[in-house]
């Protein structure tokens, strides 16, 4: 999961770039990377924080109207400073491209690109080869000056070849600003505008808080299969949807990614929440738990929590306080790391636990580490009892579309039972929201009519995703971890294991 800035503007822009990304942080936090063009590309790229990636002396040298940036999460790629994007290629005119998802064939992609198209992938981003496909079927028009027409035919190109999650947002230099979504919609992204007396600045963003912070007006979400192109010469929009797949985002925008106060193809991530909340609050009435507090695990759990309490009518108190100056455990970038993290990033507030019989609110359980070391936690400082509920379906299956969940043994909840899961995290009660109110909790009028779940009942719904193809992709992505991480961790149920896997901690 990444989150990408594109703006077509009149003046300086790196600023707003890099406002831009830092309100997309939540989506990634392992690098950082913007190029912006006036009559040349300046780049700057590195590993870490947008605030720690960009410094004054990097800003000054950041020149030019248009810029694309983009905040990394690896989930392609084995985290060298060659993978960071935003990508730029040479021709035609000087292309940057960066985007969010995971196009799953990308390996045998580059093998394709070298020998058939006779162009050299130089990392093992999937954002690069996305990159080379987009600007072969440029080049192969012979094109004077960029048009729709041309810009449409390489898109249909992409799509053509690129099988996966994909939003993406590039920059032709002295062309335009060009957007398109894959066939599926699985990844969001957003049009806008900000107009200043005559003249409008156009924006590609992954949230529509980026919009709101920045003071561009929404103009719609990217449609699947469709693309936009703003023509530099008259400032023109041009959009065509090229595709007519069936629109299924990712309901794991919903649950964890997204920031709340976002909406996305019309869907408020803030009232997803609170429905989702409330749902699970029916399950757990019939369960008749003895509770005296209702408590989330910081921080994206917090409105399913709030709405949770009230429909049990049980106080609801902050008893676990995190650390703000410490990133998002999950899409940190080695085991190793998310050990280290996990052991200062909450501390449990004894005042609000001592004697108290506590439900714990999560988003989700992934591998149950963490979960574990949660409930431990909080029975440490005094609490009678500790029941833990998530507000997502058990996890089963792993993702292809940009979430970091590469195999099915790393999943606890694939081979484990609601009891057996229980057991292991320490909990005196587990329960688990069930999916059709996590789907129903996201439907809204005008909204899509279906999801992205995969990861929940093992529904690849793009059809060209079978056994072989999840092994493949399972193998290339532990060959990757092994790279990173010096040493293997103990197994799921493994005694004594201190890994960290669970989703929320943001």
């Amino acid at each position: 999961m990444c989150g990408i800035v594109g703006i077509l503007g009149h003046d300086y822009i790196a600023q707003d770039v890099y406002d831009g990304l830092v309100t997309l942080q939540h989506r990634g936090q392992d690098a950082a990377g913007m190029i912006t063009y006036n009559n040349r590309f300046h780049i700057r790229k590195d590993f870490g924080l947008v605030k720690d990636v960009f410094h004054t002396r990097h800003m000054k040298r950041l020149k030019g109207y248009a810029g694309v940036g983009h905040t990394r999460y690896a989930t392609i790629g084995k985290g060298n400073l060659e993978e960071i994007q935003p990508f730029i290629g040479p021709a035609p005119f000087g292309v940057v491209l960066a985007h969010n998802g995971n196009v799953f064939n990308a390996y045998d992609l580059k093998e394709e690109i070298f020998k058939k198209d006779h162009r050299l992938v130089n990392s093992d981003s999937d954002a690069e080869v996305l990159l080379n496909l987009f600007t072969k079927a440029l080049t192969k028009q012979n094109a004077d000056r960029l048009e729709a027409k041309h810009i449409y035919k390489a898109v249909e190109s992409v799509f053509a070849r690129a099988e996966g999650a994909y939003s993406v947002v590039s920059y032709i230099a002295r062309q335009g600003m060009i957007a398109f979504r894959d066939p599926y919609g699985i990844r969001p992204l957003l049009f806008g505008k900000r107009e200043k007396g005559l003249i409008t600045d156009y924006i590609f963003a992954s949230e529509s808080v980026t919009l709101d912070i920045l003071g561009f007006k929404y103009i719609k979400d990217i449609k699947p299969g469709e693309v936009v192109f703003i023509s530099e010469k008259d400032r023109k929009v041009h959009s065509k949807v090229l595709t007519g797949k069936k629109h299924i985002p990712c309901i794991f925008e919903y649950i964890y990614f997204s920031r709340p106060d976002s909406i996305l193809d019309s869907i408020s991530v803030y009232k997803s929440r609170l429905r989702m909340g409330r749902r699970l609050a029916k399950k757990i009435k019939k369960a008749n738990l003895d509770i005296d507090v209702v408590m989330p695990v910081p921080d994206s759990s917090r409105t399913a929590a709030l709405t949770l309490a009230d429909s049990l009518n049980i106080k609801y108190r902050e008893g676990l306080i995190k650390n703000r100056y410490i990133g998002r455990t999950f899409i940190m970038p080695g085991q190793r790391i998310r050990k280290k993290s996990i052991k200062y990033k909450l501390n449990p507030m004894k005042l609000e636990i001592k004697g108290k019989k506590i439900l714990l609110v999560d988003d989700s359980i992934v591998r149950g580490n963490t979960s574990r070391q949660i409930v431990q936690m909080v029975k440490d400082a005094g609490a009678k009892k500790v029941y833990f509920c998530s507000y997502s379906a058990p996890i089963i299956s792993p993702c292809l579309y940009g979430i970091d969940i590469p195999t099915k043994e790393e999943l606890i909840a694939s081979s484990n039972t609601v009891d057996e899961i229980q057991k292991f995290i320490g909990a005196d009660a587990l329960i688990y929201e069930d999916l059709k109110d996590s789907f129903e909790s996201c439907m809204v009028k005008g909204g899509p009519k279906d999801f992205c779940m995969a990861c929940f009942n093992k529904k690849y719904k793009t059809g060209n995703i079978d056994k072989s193809i999840l092994k493949k992709h399972a193998e290339a992505r532990l060959k990757e971890k092994q790279k990173c991480e010096p040493a293997p961790d103990v197994g799921i149920l493994g005694e004594g294991t201190e890994s960290d896997g669970q989703l929320n901690l943001v």
